[in-house]
């Protein structure tokens, strides 16, 4: 059996993606398949029995490809232009993202993660924000008026530049990741405070979401035995020169 796989330039890729219409799922390539032993050629049905890949929403803290490889950080917004619109962010292959050039394959691995937890709703810091422009939003105190004694305090997001009371109550929504720190003070993640100190704003902030990777202490998982064992030796050789030994 031959298998002949056609070449794909990723100028090729990235225009054919372009020209797509949006809310189109992208399939993965199919690759087409010659039996020397039949005269029947027929293509690999592989691809048809992949689950066709879910597009969530854009969310109005996250709207587009740039914002969300912007947010999910480890230099992946330097790819951005790659990936020409959010159907194509969320249905892309492994393969296909390397041949977008899309380098290297931890940045792939973790692209796919992120995607996995937007599509399932899971956000990072601001990413319940209803109230966004120009990638900014700002955040208030609402103090509920139920229980006069003991008053709860909310922060809720608001449209820029509106005060609560200005605000109709369907106009606000609460937001996690921040709480109220003594009379008004708003403290969180990216919070800055806004003049008047009534309020904080946040902005879209490269790696906002990023998953930090762990400190490596004498190399990785895989070549850490090697390593100490090599200081090992080396330690004692030092110590039979000074005579420790």
């Amino acid at each position: 059996m031959v298998r002949i796989k056609p070449f794909i330039r990723p100028q090729q890729l990235r225009a054919a993606l372009t020209s797509l219409p949006q809310r189109t799922s992208i399939q993965p390539f199919i690759q087409p398949t010659l039996t020397t032993t039949s005269p029947q050629t027929r293509l690999s049905s592989s691809s048809s029995t992949q689950a066709t890949p879910t597009i969530p929403s854009p969310t109005p803290f996250v709207p587009d490809v740039q914002t969300f490889l912007t947010v999910i950080g480890r230099g992946l917004s330097q790819h951005a232009s790659k990936i020409p619109t959010w159907d194509a962010l969320f249905s892309l292959t492994t393969e296909q993202l390397q041949e977008l050039g899309i380098e290297p394959p931890r940045s792939r691995r973790y692209l796919l993660r992120w995607r996995q937890r937007f599509q399932a709703g899971q956000y990072g810091i601001g990413g319940d924000l209803q109230h966004v422009s120009d990638g900014k939003a700002e955040l208030r105190v609402l103090e509920s008026t139920k229980d006069p004694v003991n008053p709860h305090k909310y922060v809720v997001n608001v449209p820029l530049g509106k005060s609560v009371k200005e605000c109709a109550l369907e106009e606000m929504s609460r937001v996690t990741g921040f709480k109220v720190q003594g009379a008004k003070t708003i403290v969180g993640p990216y919070a800055r405070p806004i003049k008047g100190g009534e309020a904080v704003q946040i902005a879209i902030t490269e790696g906002m979401w990023e998953d930090k990777r762990g400190r490596k202490i004498d190399g990785g998982e895989r070549r850490r035995n090697e390593v100490r064992y090599k200081k090992r030796i080396q330690e004692r050789r030092e110590m039979r020169e000074r005579g420790e030994l």
